[in-house]
């Protein structure tokens, strides 16, 4: 089942990627002897072997006691062993119901995983809002306690459990923290996100440094693992060392593409704002289902390269020590007319079309009076058309929530 399931995922009939988990709920799916696939949002890989429980990847907060009670009617052995692929919610907040009932497990991961847990700490609040906004959960409370890994390393590690070798390898890519693994008995490649169904989420808007780079270089170092088997910890998994390949080098070439164009603009001293419209994606992979823009996006991805090696001055003198938004925008509401004449433009461009100039126009205008409940309802208007226009989770994230303050507010 699971082979003709991720068959149809590859051929574009099924979705199944960070941004649609396919067959979330499903409990575990036996993928060989021994070896089992948690589908969810963060996906968990189990593993039997000589009366050990090794799980790689332990899912997030919400569905811990339903991965817990899936796992056991799948096996009834004791957790022995856990390693994350990096530290994200999704993947380190599923060990609590097994340790409860059983032995403190010993769990693994790359050093870096502790620092993530401490910055977490630092910044909850914040944390808990931007993921608030870009799930459009309002009601989501982001953790304050974390499940330390016993044992960390800095490059590699090979650890060896009951009948299987995990041989660990440290990456940059979407964080800094991230660990592959290779388990050589079942030909088994574990990418944790560094492979997701969709483009690399390598410009976030709203979180930290990603390195896209580094990203590249940790792809085409999987791709010569020559896996039979992939299971990403977003989405389907990937069977055949063919497909594995393929999938692994064209989002290789598709975000080194990204990396080039923009390091090459950034290195002739073009601005940023240039930048971020001039770089494309390769065309002759947009009809990849696991090259979509779904989740994050080109253009984000050029900005964070920008913030990588470019710093945050973005080219024009104007934006370096700049007045606050709402001064600027009530002296162009005062040329323009006022803050109505602004909310009419905005209107004006969004039934045009020009859907960013329109995000610009209403923005303004609720800056330069934001009590005004009309301005707000065209604010409303302008950014649901937004959110409906786009693809990617992240945007549709960001102006859904800046919909939803105005019609709050109108």
């Amino acid at each position: 089942m699971i082979v003709e399931y991720a068959d149809r995922v590859w051929r574009g009939e099924s979705d199944d990627s960070i941004v649609d988990a396919g067959l979330a709920g499903t409990g575990v799916q036996t993928v060989a002897d021994g070896l089992g696939w948690w589908p969810g949002f963060g996906n968990v890989i189990a593993f039997e072997t000589e009366g050990e429980l090794v799980l790689f990847d332990t899912g997030n907060p919400y569905t811990a006691a339903r991965l817990h009670e899936d796992v056991r009617r799948w096996s009834t052995v004791p957790l022995t062993t856990a390693f994350y692929s990096h530290g994200h919610i999704d993947h380190v907040s599923g060990t609590a119901p097994f340790e409860e009932s059983g032995p403190r497990a010993t769990v693994y991961a790359h050093r870096a995983v502790g620092d993530r847990f401490e910055r977490y700490l630092l910044t909850n609040g914040y944390n808990a809002v931007i993921n608030q906004r870009q799930f459009q959960s309002p009601e989501l409370r982001w953790p304050t306690r974390y499940r330390h890994p016993d044992v960390t390393y800095t490059d590699t590690l090979a650890v060896r459990r009951g009948g299987l070798t995990f041989d660990l390898l440290h990456a940059k890519g979407e964080t800094d923290d991230a660990t592959i693994a290779y388990v050589p008995e079942h030909k088994l490649l574990l990418p944790g996100d560094l492979f997701v169904w969709v483009t690399p989420n390598c410009g976030n808007p709203q979180k930290v440094q990603r390195y896209p780079r580094e990203w590249v270089h940790a792809l085409e170092r999987m791709a010569a693992m020559d896996a039979e088997i992939m299971l990403p910890s977003h989405g389907a998994p990937v069977f055949g060392r063919d497909r594995i390949r393929q999938a692994l080098l064209e989002t290789a070439d598709w975000l080194r593409s990204l990396v080039t164009q923009t390091l090459g603009l950034l290195n002739a001293g073009a601005r940023l704002d240039e930048i971020v419209h001039t770089v494309e994606p390769p065309a002759h992979l947009a009809d990849r289902p696991y090259l979509r823009a779904r989740y994050d996006e080109p253009e984000f991805v050029v900005r964070n390269l920008w913030r990588l090696y470019g710093g945050w001055y973005d080219g024009n003198p104007a934006s370096l020590k700049p007045a606050p938004d709402a001064v600027l925008a009530r002296s162009l509401a005062g040329l323009a007319g006022g803050p109505a004449v602004l909310a009419d433009a905005a209107l004006k461009a969004l039934s045009e079309g020009d859907e960013r100039l329109a995000g610009h126009l209403a923005e303004l205008a609720a800056l330069a009076a934001p009590d005004d409940a009309g301005v707000h309802r065209v604010r409303a208007e302008v950014f649901s058309a937004r959110a409906a226009g786009e693809l990617s989770l992240m945007a549709k994230g960001i102006f859904a929530w800046a919909a939803a303050e105005s019609e709050r507010r109108s």
